[in-house]
């Protein structure tokens, strides 16, 4: 296997001939930037990347959806036909991961080379409840790119331990998602990544979309509260955790949050505070914002996105000083703690309704369960989340199926 290794990241890394960006300052940034938050482009495509990137943005990030979006263009088409020859011995559907292996780090070596920045890469879904894999492939892709690869693990019990697997080996690690400040909590105490996020769209969205509130702060008010618990808990770990305000919807949200350690923006999103907003950026950390919450939502418990109790802290510090093993021990232990709610038991009929309900699970579905604290918010949140993402990587493979055959 270790020769197959080796092939694959020489094959990776052939004629890779990108063009280099030289970012021209922008005191707009700049502005952004005093304020001590890190700025990344949220964005598989090469292009759109180049049209807004500047001199003080300092990442790129993937994942299974952009990099899908980039493989459908068919870009990768010829390359995928000649990657089946160096996996050639392997069984069919290990060669299909492998492939896909091979155009996630192709593709972050490309960014990566274009732009001199920093490149979070995405593991395969597949890997998402598999401690060993998680272990594996993180490695793999750290071995390819050690300076600029951040390894992206998703937020599920065998993700915490995997990915303090790869920190405790000196990986860097972007722990993904995440929509509130508890699961930040239990992150940055259990896995000590260098990232973690709050992906606030979706929180404002789970919000409207099933008439608990207007949307407006709930996203806010969580990037807040994670920020504020991250930065003080990460304190006492070997090297700091910082907090991505992930993926913004919109180009307000660059001044609500000023100061957050790090945002994700779609270009999109980018070039509209570009042209939008004055650039007179401050911090706002210190800003507690109210959030629309209807009387719809009293049973619904919005509160756990930034709310952490007790339970919470009690979890996060037992597993912390005695990290569980396995997935299951975890959620055992999470139970015997009184969070259920953060790991809780999903049948095959409710899985097919996060896959069908795609990123923003409706509320009904789940009202008696969440009212029961069997489930919450932010749990519906990350599931959902990991199923569009399945979605997402199925196309991706299937389209490599179809290519070698």
């Amino acid at each position: 296997m270790a020769d197959l290794n080796t092939r694959i990241s020489d094959f990776v890394w052939k004629n890779l001939n990108e063009k280099h960006v030289n970012g021209k300052k922008d005191p707009f940034w700049a502005s952004l930037r005093e304020t001590g938050t890190e700025l990344w482009l949220d964005t598989g495509d090469i292009e759109e990347a180049e049209a807004n990137w500047t001199s003080e943005m300092s990442a790129l990030t993937t994942n299974n959806t952009l990099l899908n979006n980039e493989i459908q263009k068919g870009i990768y088409d010829v390359f995928i036909s000649e990657a089946k020859a160096i996996v050639r011995e392997l069984p069919l559907k290990e060669k299909v991961r492998e492939i896909a292996f091979i155009l996630n780090a192709r593709h972050g070596l490309r960014l990566a080379s274009r732009f001199g920045g920093l490149v979070s890469v995405e593991l395969h879904t597949d890997t998402a409840h598999d401690i060993n894999a998680i272990e594996y492939y993180g490695k793999r892709y750290h071995e390819i790119c050690p300076e600029q690869f951040i390894i992206k693990v998703p937020f599920t019990a065998e993700g915490l331990i995997g990915a303090r697997h790869l920190k405790d080996a000196g990986i860097k690690v972007n722990f993904t998602l995440e929509f509130s400040a508890r699961q930040n909590v239990i992150v940055t105490m259990m896995a000590r990544p260098d990232y973690l996020n709050v992906f606030l769209g979706r929180v404002g969205a789970f919000m409207m979309e099933n008439k608990l509130g207007d949307g407006s702060g709930a996203g806010e008010r969580a990037v807040i509260s994670s920020q504020n618990w991250v930065t003080g808990l990460s304190a006492r770990n070997p090297w700091p955790t910082r907090l991505i305000a992930a993926s913004l919807r919109h180009y307000n949200q660059l001044e609500l949050l000023a100061g957050t350690d790090v945002f994700t923006m779609p270009p999109r999103v980018a070039a509209a505070g570009r042209s939008a907003l004055s650039g007179n950026f401050t911090s706002r950390l210190h800003e507690n914002y109210d959030v629309s919450i209807y009387p719809s939502a009293a049973e619904a418990f919005v509160g756990k996105f930034w709310e952490v109790d007790d339970n919470v802290l009690s979890l996060a510090e037992r597993i912390s000083s005695a990290p569980p093993s396995s997935g299951p021990e975890l959620v055992h232990i999470a139970h015997e703690e009184g969070c259920k709610d953060l790991f809780p038991s999903i049948s095959g009929e409710e899985k097919s309704y996060l896959a069908s309900d795609g990123k923003i699970p409706s509320y009904s579905r789940w009202a008696g369960k969440i009212k029961d604290q069997l489930i919450a918010p932010d749990t519906l949140l990350t599931l959902a989340g990991l199923e569009s993402f399945k979605s997402d990587q199925k196309k991706l493979d299937e389209r490599i199926l179809g290519i070698i055959g």
